[in-house]
């Protein structure tokens, strides 16, 4: 019997120190990897936290007008700009101990594990926050053991190199609200209609119940579910000490204002401005495609929504509706080159080809303020004279030849000074300037002025027959009312992350391009157009608009075969517009011939309605004289018409005006008829 108990003593002994064995070996595998894991988590360093999110696109005043996403409505947002409730709701029922536990909480592992064995079925969840963010961001979501050893490796990699105020606002930025809303900006924009951290108790805790199961506890799905799990949060916030237990019966019988409906409603506002500025930010400040659409961008852009539906309005009402006309039209700052205002067309979901900035069309007259300003840059005046008649030019050695022609074919068959001729759009005067000057003259000074395209070397450039974009004639006319100043067209102010810093910013540069005072002299050579003092052989271009004008503007029209032209200023505004059939078929119709002329007018008039009607002022190192519009000499005594006219210092006239003076010479004077004084008693009565 003793034998017997001995020897079973000995084989607990045996089995004792085989498990003390084992046990240890276990321990010290589990050390090892335990440490193994560790310095693994540490060599891999920290995991990026980036996740698809909305790019978002903003107008001058901060509305948002459009947005680029993969379906996820997302926008981050700051720790500290999430309502504190929020925050405490979240941890509350997520994970209590959150801030204390270095990724896992193991006494509520332990907890879920009892409970599952006792059902014999999953029936209690024990991740943390820091492991549902790690799933959220880099895992799938299926149930593998591959898949909760990454997400093991990944939650310590994030509790190893982020802070848990940057674990909590990944958390809350990143999971998903129901409703096609991806974090917590999103979801409060759409259930509430409000930003974050503005959230009151009753609405945080209803949001923070939601992430368990959207489908289930989402207001819109079933609100007394909603209100169940709200009551739930509202104890636990209650027990973990985060609210006194009136604030929770106060907050769960106050009743929602629920929105349902995803922020910025002026989402889609000017399409084709905002494909201008995707192209701007993929072409010119090099993002590529998925930073644009999935990279949380917030594009700064110069659009004035105002100005914007001005612009559109104004084109619909001046094209009449059964019409393919189409309109390429922008407008812009000229301080500054902001482009507050584009149309690309009529119907961007029928055509979303932009003729603002894609589209080449030949300019017309639009092109000789240009090629005015670098004849006086070459010594011309306003007064400059040349004889407008039917001319042939010969080239070559007589084996080619041109004809420009007038409108209508009329011509003045005498001389014509150049400020006449640019009121007019004398097209003879034009083409006699530019070959004076050399073909390579106007090349150049365009390029000066912005204008990108190829100019060809030919007689007809001076008539606007190579192609240009309505956007480079906005900005090449902003460099005349800006007094000469380098401007380029702005259409982005300023790029941020996802995490709000300041990736881009434009500066501009600070360069004069032209002289100030010929600037000075253009811009008031191009106020001629709506001055009936220089009507000659025919009528200024601008006649028909005068009446409608509430301000003084600088402009010029231009018209070719296929293409209507109208671009012009005031110091502070300036707006180009073409019109024109896209396949390049002949405008023929009148009417057709008015439209980009009406719309200029129009929207420079709306655009500009509450602005004071400034005055050009002429720049330093300009005179102004009173000359006889018809010779450009100064005006004499006689001259029955007299313009005030801008010249460079030192090249106005001198010589003044005698072709009236015979006129003044053989005038019979009348004679004076002696007046009658009458009776002071008929003074009286009026007799």
């Amino acid at each position: 019997m003793e034998l017997m108990t001995d020897q079973r003593f000995r084989k607990t002994i045996k089995y004792l120190r085989a498990l003390i064995f084992f046990g240890l070996a276990g321990l010290a595998l589990a050390t090892v990897l335990y440490f193994s894991l560790i310095g693994y988590a540490k060599l891999q360093g920290p995991p990026p936290l980036a996740v698809p999110q909305s790019t978002l696109f903003f107008s001058d005043d901060g509305t948002v007008i459009g947005e680029s996403h993969s379906g996820q409505k997302r926008y981050w947002v700051a720790l500290k700009d999430i309502s504190p409730h929020l925050i405490n709701a979240t941890v509350s029922i997520e994970d209590k101990t959150f801030f204390t536990h270095n990724g896992f909480d193991y006494k509520r592992i332990a907890g879920a594990a009892i409970a599952d064995l006792k059902a014999m079925a999953k029936v209690q969840g024990a991740s943390t926050i820091t492991q549902q963010y790690a799933r959220n961001l880099y895992l799938e979501h299926d149930k593998t053991w591959k898949r909760k050893a990454t997400e093991a490796l990944f939650t310590l990699r994030l509790e190893m190199n982020y802070s848990k105020d940057e674990i909590l606002e990944g958390y809350l930025n990143t999971i998903y609200y129901g409703n096609g809303a991806y974090g917590i900006q999103a979801a409060s924009r759409y259930y509430f209609g409000k930003d974050a951290k503005d959230l009151s108790l009753a609405e945080a805790s209803m949001l923070a119940g939601i992430p368990k199961g959207p489908s289930i506890y989402s207001p819109f799905a079933s609100m007394e579910k909603a209100k169940q799990r709200q009551r739930t949060i509202l104890n636990t916030m209650k027990t973990n000490g985060y609210i006194s237990e009136l604030a929770a019966q106060r907050a769960s019988i106050e009743k929602p204002k629920l929105v349902g409906e995803h922020q910025h409603s002026r989402i889609g506002a000017a399409p084709y401005f905002q494909d201008a500025v995707q192209n701007a930010l993929r072409n010119s400040l090099n993002f590529d495609d998925r930073t644009i659409s999935l990279g949380g961008l917030r594009v700064y852009t110069t659009l004035d929504l105002d100005q914007q539906e001005i612009a559109e309005k104004s084109i619909d009402k001046m094209i009449a509706s059964d019409s393919e006309i189409q309109a390429g039209f922008v407008a812009m700052n000229p301080k500054n080159g902001h482009v507050v205002a584009l149309v690309g067309g009529r119907n961007y979901e029928e055509s979303p080809f932009n003729r603002a900035v894609q589209a080449v069309r030949q300019p017309g007259s639009t092109m000789k303020p240009i090629l005015y300003y670098a004849a006086l840059e070459n010594g011309f005046t306003p007064s400059s004279t040349m004889k407008s008649q039917l001319t042939t030019f010969m080239f070559d050695d007589g084996q080619s030849e041109y004809t420009p022609h007038n409108f209508n074919n009329k011509y003045a068959e005498d001389d014509i000074t150049m400020a006449q001729a640019l009121a007019l759009s004398d097209n003879v005067y034009a083409v006699k300037t530019h070959l004076f000057l050399g073909e390579e003259t106007l090349v150049e000074t365009a390029k000066r002025f912005g204008i990108k395209t190829d100019m060809d070397k030919v007689p007809s450039l001076a008539l606007g027959t190579s192609g240009v974009r309505v956007i480079d004639m906005a900005n090449a006319y902003s460099i005349l009312a800006n007094g000469g100043k380098k401007v380029d067209p702005v259409l982005i102010k300023k790029v941020e992350n996802h995490k709000g810093e300041v990736i881009y910013e434009y500066k501009a540069e600070k360069a004069e391009v032209l002289k100030p005072e010929l600037a000075s002299v253009m811009t008031h050579m191009l106020t001629g157009i709506f001055d009936k003092k220089l009507n000659g052989y025919s009528s200024v271009t601008g006649s028909t608009l005068i009446k409608k004008m509430t301000r003084p503007y600088a402009a010029k029209s231009g018209t070719t075969e296929t293409d209507s032209w109208m671009i012009g200023y005031t110091p502070q505004l300036v707006s180009a517009v073409w019109t024109g059939y896209d396949k390049g078929k002949p405008i023929e119709l009148t009417v057709e011939k008015s439209y980009a002329k009406n719309i200029w007018l129009d929207f420079m008039e709306k655009a500009l309605d509450d602005e004071p009607a400034k005055k050009f002022k002429a720049a330093k190192g300009t005179v102004a004289v009173y000359v006889d519009p018809a010779s450009g000499k100064l005006a004499s005594d006689g001259c029955p018409v007299k313009r005030m006219t801008l010249f460079a210092a030192g090249t106005e006239p001198t010589e003044y005006c005698t072709d009236h003076l015979d006129h003044e010479e053989h005038k019979e004077e009348k004679p004076k008829k002696e007046k009658e004084k009458k009776p002071w008693y008929k003074r009286i009565f009026g007799l």
